[in-house]
């Protein structure tokens, strides 16, 4: 029944009911509100507010996740009748809704009210719970699980405040269970004292409607223990219904569990049961037999903190039912006390008792056993001992005690039974109300203690235990099995699920194919132990890694075969499994003495076999149908999990064959990389060094945002792309101006027009020249480098950020940093720095740490920043690229500079023989020559002067010419009446390559040639 107080108003309340306006429009201003508001309304606003919700929002939405004829509806409605004949005429509206806050019934005083609401809120089904509408009645009963008053401006949403309401939670009488909320809503000038009266008999009487629902047994039982007396002061005890305020809704699963089982063990019995935070709670069973012979137990709650001047009342009875007729006449001793009398000391504690004969509840007192063997008071702490002269009145007729044998009828001290089935007591007793009552009749009185917290018979609780455990296993299942996408694991998951409700010992065995994430070809000639998990360790199982062969007569081939579970209830006596191998057999059989073996089979895939043991006691069907549907669900995570390691593996071959497989070989940088996939997922980061013209390198690393075969692919195309712009020479920030133009098209390409992989692309393009020993970068989207000078600081350049590619029509702006010799340059995806359990600022800041060594060669440098920065299960993939930049010794680097005048030409040859010379390549002179003049002629005939000419003796000799025309040559076929147009194809067969690079004035034009070849 319905048992809960109701919170005090705040001080200084508006007394016309309009609520705490002040302190709501402070809270809505972001204020802080710490007085003049009640707790539970002040929580109710901050959930609201955490929840994003507008008190300006004006619509409630509507479920059709609802039963227009379950339980409460047809509970409530001949209450909701006779309410709306007594609220005839007035502004009151009522309102039954769900434990979910969807309202099914309503009615109004005044039936015009229902045209002035909207549409919606006239129809079954719109939702007023908290999360949805704000502070409201409904919601925040279902919320505080008890009384709730909301007043005016007390309401969070802006169409409430004219209004007050007043609701209650309705519970199952039985299970304490929330099933839906009563709710008063009236105008705020309508506040009567006599609601709350009228409320709680309300909701008494759905409540006792509920009642009436249940099992004709359980009603009888329930009968029986109230007839017996022991709900009306045999003891102080609590119902857990009275008690849902005081206990968390876990507290309360763990009691009614308990209870159940204790039902289900068919013995009298008392245990001690301990709650998370430490409560504890006794729970009593006691046998009972009802007048028509339904045989069950009783199960009480007994608090050992429980204040001694509680009182212990009748529930009020507003809506008898006609089975339920003889608890009306039931009247209660005008007092109880908790205290034995002189000479007699109480109880220490219930004891649970194995034989159910008697149980000593004080010293020299026992409580006899009958016939039956059920005693006539239960095993209590505390025993409540009547006064003398204090007798408890049975109801009409004879009525069977707790023990079955009957009572005869025996008339109240000073109280008689009406008609109507309400029983007053004597004076100065308790007045157990008639549902005849009026509001505001009687004073609201303190809600009944009551000791019982379920009743039922030992088969029936013996069924629902096991198939409540059942449901359990499966729904923990559920949720434990296939939290990650890993083979092994979610194997182990399934073991660790299983052991001890299930079984003792499991193995698991799987293929080698299915551990690799592939389909197996031959799985019974395939299978490789996977996991071996139990109560324990050292028994002779065949350890994880080995080979197993099962023999046609195992069980467990038998299972593979069939596709079934296979049950050996002994396999002491199962020749099949004693034939494989007699010995381990019965080394094994001194620890384990039942199996069950069952195919791991999803989708039509064998993906292996799960052998369950028992060590003690023999497995049945029911265990058998559960293991099969607890194989079952977890064949299909482990499916999951092959697929995605198939798929994750094609996708990470995929992303490491479109990498770079070597280094180009360059002089300009010293160079190592790193590439780390995520565990969840293979993303689409890519890092290239790219050596350029002039002996400059380009570096390069991309991250395309998202996971999985699109990212990779798209990944590839843009590392393509961005090396083929680079090898244009074109600066960084030309080059990620066409990257963010591809990126677009692809999007725009894209058959579903969605672009999903694609947009989100983030570069960073850098450009080192060792001869001038700077370096010029951009970036889109993507985090700033790291540079580390030589003498071991840290510093990371004021780099533009740039848009991500994709987004098209935004510049991309450069940035040109001295780089002295020996510096390292380290370039990085999002992965490395960016996880969900770290701040950014801190991460950089280790990375500074991680850095600052210059003495370090690149490869040590990057593993140190594995080993110290990066995060331990990375969500998304790293790539990582350091650079330990060279200069261009100037003792081979030669510069001319020239007029635009032909007769130079010669003494430009001249002097480039002399430098070859100096450097001892006399054998390249010849080829070099001829380059020369035909370059510096081009520029003299065809561009503008001056004409600037540059050798660099590195790797390769590099010819340059340049000048300040921005007409590029071609080369073209002669014919052979031509007098030119040779000029550039002796070029190209001279040198191992040629080019033209843009300057910001003018332009360059080199041919490479190979030391060796020349």
């Amino acid at each position: 029944m319905v048992r809960s107080g109701e919170e005090p108003k705040p001080t200084g309340r508006a007394t016309d009911g309009t609520g705490p306006a002040g302190p709501r429009e402070r809270f809505l201003q972001g204020e802080p509100v710490d007085q003049g508001v009640r707790a539970s309304i002040l929580d109710s606003w901050r959930r609201c507010r955490s929840l994003g919700l507008s008190p300006d929002r004006s619509d409630l939405p509507h479920t059709d996740d609802f039963d227009p004829g379950g339980r409460i509806v047809r509970a409530a409605v001949p209450v909701l009748d006779r309410l709306q004949a007594a609220f005839s005429g007035s502004q009151v509206n009522i309102s039954v809704a769900d434990a979910n806050g969807a309202v099914l019934l309503r009615r109004f005083g005044d039936p015009a009210m229902a045209g002035r609401l909207p549409a919606i809120q006239v129809v079954p089904g719109f939702v007023f719970a908290e999360q949805v509408a704000g502070t409201n009645g409904i919601g925040l009963a279902l919320a505080e699980r008890h009384l709730i008053r909301v007043y005016g401006a007390e309401h969070f949403a802006e169409r409430a405040q004219g209004n007050a309401c007043v609701a209650l939670p309705v519970r199952d009488p039985l299970s304490g269970r929330i099933e839906g909320v009563l709710c008063f809503g009236y105008p705020r000038d309508f506040e009567r004292p006599g609601l709350g009266v009228a409320i709680r008999r309300a909701a008494e009487g759905i409540e006792r409607r509920l009642l009436g629902q249940s099992s004709a047994h359980e009603r009888a039982l329930l009968r029986t223990y109230l007839a017996s007396g022991a709900g009306a002061g045999s003891h102080h005890g609590l119902a857990l219904d009275a008690l849902a305020d005081a206990f968390h809704p876990r507290d309360r699963a763990i009691l009614m569990e308990k209870a159940a089982e204790l039902i289900s063990y068919a013995q009298r019995a008392a245990v001690d049961v301990t709650l998370p935070g430490g409560r504890r709670v006794t729970l009593v069973s006691r046998p009972m037999t009802s007048a028509s012979g339904v045989r069950g137990f009783a199960v009480e709650a007994v608090l050992p903190d429980a204040p001694a001047e509680a009182q212990l009342l009748l529930p009020r009875q507003t809506d008898v039912l006609p089975d339920l007729a003889a608890l009306a006449a039931f009247t209660r001793p005008a007092r109880s006390s908790l205290t034995a009398p002189s000479g007699q000391s109480a109880a220490p504690g219930p004891a649970l008792l194995p034989d159910g004969d008697r149980v000593a509840t004080a010293t020299g007192d026992r409580g006899e056993a009958d016939g039956d063997g059920a005693a006539t008071a239960p095993a209590v702490r505390n025993p409540a001992l009547l006064r003398d002269g204090d007798r408890a009145a049975a109801a009409p007729g004879d009525t069977a005690t707790a023990g079955g044998d009957r009572a005869a009828a025996a008339p109240a001290p000073s109280g008689t039974a009406d008609g109507d089935g309400a029983a007053a007591e004597s004076a100065g007793g308790v007045t157990a109300e008639r549902g005849t009552g009026a509001p505001g009749d009687h004073p609201e009185s303190p809600f009944p203690a009551r000791g019982l917290v379920m009743v039922g018979e030992p088969h029936v609780g013996a069924y629902a235990l096991a198939a409540r455990r059942r449901l359990e296993l499966l729904s923990e299942a559920s949720a434990r099995i296939g939290t990650t996408l890993d083979v092994r694991r979610t194997a182990e998951e399934l073991a660790e699920t299983a052991v001890p409700r299930l079984a003792d010992y499991v193995t698991i065995d799987l293929p080698d194919a299915v551990m690799r994430g592939e389909e197996s070809a031959d799985p019974l000639a395939d299978l490789r132990r996977a996991v071996v998990y139990g109560i324990r360790e050292g028994l002779p199982f065949t350890p994880p890694g080995k080979r197993i062969d099962f023999g046609p007569t195992t069980p467990q081939l038998r299972s593979l075969t069939s596709g079934e579970a296979v049950l050996e209830p002994d396999l002491g006596a199962a020749a099949g499994w004693l034939a494989q191998d007699p010995e381990y057999a019965v080394h094994l059989q001194a620890h384990v003495h039942s199996l069950i073996a069952v195919p791991l089979v999803a989708r039509g895939v064998v993906l292996g076999v799960v052998s369950f043991y028992r060590s003690g006691g023999s497995y049945g069907d029911d265990d058998r149908s559960l293991a099969q549907e607890l194989a079952t669900r977890a064949a299909l995570s482990i499916d999951n999990a092959r697929q995605y390691t198939h798929e994750r593996g094609m996708v990470l071959a995929l992303q490491r064959r479109l990498l770079p497989h070597g280094l180009p070989d360059q002089d300009a940088v010293e160079v190592a990389h790193r590439y780390l996939p995520a565990e969840s997922d293979v993303g689409g980061d890519w890092y290239d060094v790219i050596p350029l013209s002039g002996a400059r390198v380009g570096l390069l690393v991309g991250d395309v945002v998202g996971h999985g075969m699109l990212s990779a692919a798209t990944m590839g195309r843009l590392r393509t792309a961005a090396r083929s712009f680079a090898e244009l020479d074109f600066p960084p920030d030309d080059v990620l101006t066409h990257l963010d133009n591809l990126v677009g098209r692809l999007d725009r390409e894209d058959p579903d027009g969605k672009g999903a992989g694609v947009i989100g692309a983030t570069c960073l393009y850098a450009i080192y020249d060792p001869a001038a020993q700077r370096c010029l970068m951009a970036r889109a989207g993507h985090p700033p480098p790291a540079l580390v000078h030589p003498d071991g600081t840290v510093s990371y350049p004021d780099l533009p950020a740039g848009p991500p590619l994709g987004l098209g029509g935004l510049p991309f702006d450069a940035v040109e940093v001295d780089l002295p010799e020996g510096s390292q340059l380290v370039l990085y995806t999002d992965g490395l720095i960016e996880d969900r359990q770290r701040d950014v600022d801190v991460v950089l800041e280790q990375l500074r740490v991680a850095l600052a060594h210059p003495e370090r060669a690149p490869e040590e440098t990057c593993q140190a920043v594995l080993d110290t920065v990066a995060p331990v299960h990375p969500h998304d993939d790293i790539a990582l690229l350091v650079a330990r930049v060279h200069a261009l010794d100037p003792g081979r680097i030669a510069v001319w500079e020239l007029p635009a005048d032909p007769a130079v030409v010669a003494e430009a040859r001249a002097s480039a023989t002399r430098r070859l010379a100096d450097w001892g390549l006399e054998e390249t002179a010849f080829a070099v020559e001829l380059i020369l003049s035909e370059l510096i002629t081009n520029a003299i005939r065809h561009g503008a002067g001056p004409v600037r000419v540059r050798l660099l003796y590195g790797r390769t000799l590099i010819c340059e010419v340049s000048d300040t025309s921005d007409t590029a040559p071609h080369m073209r076929r002669a014919a052979s009446t031509d007098e030119g147009g040779r000029g550039l194809f002796l070029v190209a067969q001279l040198s191992q390559s040629w080019g033209t690079r843009y300057l910001p004035e003018g332009k360059v034009i080199w041919a490479e040639c190979e030391l060796e070849a020349a």
